[in-house]
């Protein structure tokens, strides 16, 4: 359950994660404020594709659910100083057309009244050669 504190801890931080491993949108947008803005690791602009507002950032996340529908991030190890944190993971999913993918990355956060109101995604872009 998302708590109702100001202050962010890595219980929420791992909810959070735990809720993308759950597929649980609703879960997952009770952690973020309603303004919030979702910066993704790849997209048009310098800083990936961004989505602002509950809306557009739910329909983002969908989105990664519907592409990879065994998306799963492993492993996440959390990290809070302030008004900031970080969590790394290892992303795993498969494509509908069979391919896989498996890398490392992390997501910056910016934290306003105990909730996240910036995800900044960043993963490794991985070229696997046969």
């Amino acid at each position: 359950m998302v708590q109702s504190v100001t202050e962010v801890s890595t219980p929420f931080l791992q909810s959070f994660a735990d809720a993308f491993n759950a597929h649980d949108l609703d879960a997952i947008m009770a952690h973020m404020t309603a303004d919030c803005i979702f910066e993704a690791s790849a997209g048009p602009d310098v800083d990936g594709e961004k989505f602002v507002g509950q809306q557009a950032v739910r329909q983002a996340f969908e989105a990664v659910f519907n592409t990879f529908p065994d998306a799963r991030w492993a492993n996440p190890k959390h990290f809070i100083s302030g008004d900031r944190g970080l969590t790394e993971w290892t992303f795993s999913g498969t494509k509908s057309d069979g391919s896989r993918v498996e890398v490392t990355g992390c997501d910056l956060f910016t934290f306003i009244d105990g909730k996240i109101a910036i995800k900044n995604s960043y993963r490794k872009n991985r070229v696997i050669t046969s």
